[in-house]
Protein backbone atom coordinates (compact mmCIF):
# COMPACT_ATOMS: atom_id res chain seq x y z
CA UNK A 1 0.00 0.00 0.00
CA UNK A 2 1.11 3.41 -0.56
CA UNK A 3 2.19 5.58 1.83
CA UNK A 4 0.73 8.45 0.55
CA UNK A 5 -3.23 7.03 0.54
CA UNK A 6 -3.86 4.93 3.34
CA UNK A 7 -6.99 2.65 4.13
CA UNK A 8 -9.62 5.08 6.14
CA UNK A 9 -13.54 5.17 6.84
CA UNK A 10 -14.80 8.64 5.23
CA UNK A 11 -18.93 8.96 6.86
CA UNK A 12 -21.60 11.71 5.51
CA UNK A 13 -25.06 11.92 6.65
CA UNK A 14 -26.30 9.60 4.16
CA UNK A 15 -23.42 7.27 3.47
CA UNK A 16 -20.08 5.73 5.03
CA UNK A 17 -17.44 4.28 2.86
CA UNK A 18 -15.50 1.87 4.79
CA UNK A 19 -12.19 -0.76 3.24
CA UNK A 20 -13.52 -3.08 1.18
CA UNK A 21 -13.84 -6.65 2.72
CA UNK A 22 -15.00 -10.36 1.60
CA UNK A 23 -17.07 -9.43 4.89
CA UNK A 24 -19.30 -7.62 2.70
CA UNK A 25 -19.82 -10.27 -0.42
CA UNK A 26 -23.48 -10.95 0.01
CA UNK A 27 -24.63 -7.51 0.28
CA UNK A 28 -23.15 -6.63 -2.28
CA UNK A 29 -23.73 -9.78 -5.04
CA UNK A 30 -27.49 -8.66 -3.92
CA UNK A 31 -26.91 -5.37 -5.00
CA UNK A 32 -25.09 -6.35 -8.06
CA UNK A 33 -28.16 -8.45 -8.60
CA UNK A 34 -30.74 -5.33 -8.42
CA UNK A 35 -31.28 -3.68 -12.28
CA UNK A 36 -28.76 -6.64 -13.40
CA UNK A 37 -26.42 -3.60 -14.33
CA UNK A 38 -23.44 -6.22 -14.78
CA UNK A 39 -25.49 -6.82 -18.82
CA UNK A 40 -24.67 -3.35 -19.51
CA UNK A 41 -21.99 -3.87 -22.32
CA UNK A 42 -19.73 -0.70 -21.83
CA UNK A 43 -19.11 -0.62 -17.77
CA UNK A 44 -18.31 -3.22 -15.71
CA UNK A 45 -20.39 -4.39 -12.93
CA UNK A 46 -19.71 -8.09 -12.00
CA UNK A 47 -22.29 -9.87 -12.35
CA UNK A 48 -23.88 -11.46 -8.70
CA UNK A 49 -21.61 -14.38 -9.24
CA UNK A 50 -18.20 -12.80 -9.75
CA UNK A 51 -18.34 -10.47 -7.06
CA UNK A 52 -16.36 -12.41 -4.79
CA UNK A 53 -13.67 -12.39 -7.24
CA UNK A 54 -14.25 -8.60 -7.64
CA UNK A 55 -13.83 -8.10 -3.64
CA UNK A 56 -10.04 -10.41 -4.48
CA UNK A 57 -8.95 -8.26 -7.54
CA UNK A 58 -9.54 -4.55 -6.18
CA UNK A 59 -7.53 -6.08 -2.75
CA UNK A 60 -4.68 -7.57 -4.45
CA UNK A 61 -4.91 -3.68 -6.45
CA UNK A 62 -4.57 -2.50 -3.15
CA UNK A 63 -1.65 -4.47 -1.74
CA UNK A 64 0.04 -3.28 -4.64
CA UNK A 65 -0.82 -0.21 -4.15
CA UNK A 66 -2.56 0.91 -6.58
CA UNK A 67 -6.00 1.22 -5.63
CA UNK A 68 -7.62 1.91 -2.39
CA UNK A 69 -11.27 0.31 -2.68
CA UNK A 70 -14.13 0.98 -0.44
CA UNK A 71 -17.82 -0.31 0.30
CA UNK A 72 -20.49 2.05 0.10
CA UNK A 73 -22.64 1.53 2.82
CA UNK A 74 -26.38 3.09 2.82
CA UNK A 75 -26.42 4.83 6.43
CA UNK A 76 -30.72 4.40 6.10
CA UNK A 77 -30.83 1.09 5.72
CA UNK A 78 -27.50 -0.55 6.81
CA UNK A 79 -26.53 -2.16 3.65
CA UNK A 80 -23.62 -2.58 1.43
CA UNK A 81 -25.06 -0.81 -2.05
CA UNK A 82 -21.73 -0.66 -4.26
CA UNK A 83 -18.29 -0.49 -4.68
CA UNK A 84 -15.95 2.38 -5.12
CA UNK A 85 -12.27 3.21 -4.99
CA UNK A 86 -9.18 5.37 -5.96
CA UNK A 87 -7.32 4.15 -8.28
CA UNK A 88 -4.82 4.58 -10.76
CA UNK A 89 -2.67 5.75 -7.89
CA UNK A 90 0.64 8.08 -8.50
CA UNK A 91 1.87 8.68 -5.03
CA UNK A 92 5.01 10.67 -6.67
CA UNK A 93 2.90 13.05 -8.22
CA UNK A 94 0.34 12.89 -5.73
CA UNK A 95 -2.45 12.01 -8.37
CA UNK A 96 -5.25 9.91 -8.54
CA UNK A 97 -8.14 8.83 -10.15
CA UNK A 98 -11.64 8.01 -8.42
CA UNK A 99 -13.48 5.28 -10.08
CA UNK A 100 -14.74 1.71 -10.94
CA UNK A 101 -17.86 3.25 -9.01
CA UNK A 102 -21.11 1.10 -8.81
CA UNK A 103 -24.23 1.10 -6.99
CA UNK A 104 -27.37 -1.17 -6.85
CA UNK A 105 -30.18 0.41 -9.18
CA UNK A 106 -32.51 1.52 -6.61
CA UNK A 107 -30.37 3.95 -4.79
CA UNK A 108 -29.02 5.21 -7.95
CA UNK A 109 -30.46 9.23 -8.55
CA UNK A 110 -30.21 8.94 -4.41
CA UNK A 111 -28.25 11.28 -1.67
CA UNK A 112 -25.79 8.40 -1.83
CA UNK A 113 -23.76 9.44 -4.74
CA UNK A 114 -23.84 13.08 -4.38
CA UNK A 115 -22.01 12.51 -0.61
CA UNK A 116 -20.00 9.57 -1.86
CA UNK A 117 -18.74 11.86 -4.03
CA UNK A 118 -18.21 14.86 -1.66
CA UNK A 119 -15.91 12.56 0.82
CA UNK A 120 -14.13 10.55 -1.53
CA UNK A 121 -12.88 14.50 -3.16
CA UNK A 122 -12.67 16.16 0.10
CA UNK A 123 -10.24 13.87 1.73
CA UNK A 124 -8.31 13.61 -1.87
CA UNK A 125 -7.45 17.57 -1.69
CA UNK A 126 -8.04 18.84 1.70
CA UNK A 127 -6.33 15.36 3.45
CA UNK A 128 -3.96 14.20 0.55
CA UNK A 129 -3.71 17.41 -1.41
CA UNK A 130 -3.80 15.91 -4.46
CA UNK A 131 -3.26 17.97 -7.32
CA UNK A 132 -5.19 16.92 -9.56
CA UNK A 133 -8.44 13.82 -8.99
CA UNK A 134 -9.18 12.83 -12.51
CA UNK A 135 -12.72 10.67 -13.58
CA UNK A 136 -12.54 7.90 -16.51
CA UNK A 137 -15.40 5.92 -18.23
CA UNK A 138 -16.00 4.92 -21.49
CA UNK A 139 -17.47 7.32 -24.17
CA UNK A 140 -20.35 5.94 -24.98
CA UNK A 141 -21.36 5.74 -21.25
CA UNK A 142 -23.60 8.79 -21.28
CA UNK A 143 -25.25 8.33 -17.97
CA UNK A 144 -21.28 8.02 -16.32
CA UNK A 145 -20.70 11.03 -18.31
CA UNK A 146 -22.97 13.53 -17.88
CA UNK A 147 -22.90 12.47 -13.59
CA UNK A 148 -19.26 13.45 -14.20
CA UNK A 149 -19.38 16.36 -15.81
CA UNK A 150 -22.32 17.36 -12.90
CA UNK A 151 -19.96 17.32 -10.57
CA UNK A 152 -17.84 20.11 -12.02
CA UNK A 153 -15.19 18.00 -13.63
CA UNK A 154 -14.17 19.08 -16.88
CA UNK A 155 -13.21 17.24 -20.29
CA UNK A 156 -9.18 16.74 -20.20
CA UNK A 157 -9.54 14.72 -23.88
CA UNK A 158 -10.61 11.25 -25.13
CA UNK A 159 -8.15 8.16 -25.49
CA UNK A 160 -9.00 6.50 -28.88
CA UNK A 161 -8.81 3.07 -28.66
CA UNK A 162 -7.63 2.98 -25.15
CA UNK A 163 -8.77 -0.54 -24.41
CA UNK A 164 -9.92 -3.82 -25.56
CA UNK A 165 -13.32 -5.36 -23.41
CA UNK A 166 -14.12 -8.81 -22.79
CA UNK A 167 -16.97 -8.37 -25.19
CA UNK A 168 -14.19 -7.67 -28.11
CA UNK A 169 -15.11 -4.12 -28.13
CA UNK A 170 -12.82 -1.43 -28.20
CA UNK A 171 -13.21 1.74 -25.77
CA UNK A 172 -12.41 4.98 -26.21
CA UNK A 173 -12.14 6.78 -22.97
CA UNK A 174 -13.20 9.90 -21.76
CA UNK A 175 -10.96 11.50 -19.57
CA UNK A 176 -11.85 14.81 -16.93
CA UNK A 177 -10.33 15.80 -14.05
CA UNK A 178 -11.14 18.32 -11.24
CA UNK A 179 -7.85 20.46 -9.49
CA UNK A 180 -7.29 22.17 -6.54
CA UNK A 181 -7.91 25.16 -7.61
CA UNK A 182 -11.65 24.16 -8.99
CA UNK A 183 -12.67 22.19 -5.60
CA UNK A 184 -14.06 25.25 -3.39
CA UNK A 185 -16.68 26.11 -6.34
CA UNK A 186 -16.92 22.08 -6.87
CA UNK A 187 -17.32 21.54 -3.10
CA UNK A 188 -20.02 24.33 -2.84
CA UNK A 189 -21.78 22.90 -5.81
CA UNK A 190 -22.00 19.64 -4.65
CA UNK A 191 -23.20 20.44 -1.19
CA UNK A 192 -25.92 22.42 -2.48
CA UNK A 193 -27.20 19.97 -4.55
CA UNK A 194 -27.23 17.34 -1.82
CA UNK A 195 -29.49 19.41 0.48
CA UNK A 196 -31.47 20.26 -2.90
CA UNK A 197 -35.08 18.77 -2.08
CA UNK A 198 -35.84 15.70 -3.43
CA UNK A 199 -39.64 14.56 -4.59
Amino acid sequence: MSNWIEPVTLEGKYVKLMPLSHDHAVDLEEAAQDGELHKLWYTSVPAPDKVDAEISRRLRLMAEGSMLPFSIIDKKSGAVVGMTTYMNIDSTNKRLEIGSTWYRKSVQRSPLNTECKILLLSHAFETLEAIAVEFRTHFMNHQSRNAIERLGAKLDGVLRRHSVLTNGTVRDTAVYSIIPSEWPSVKANLNWKLEMPRD
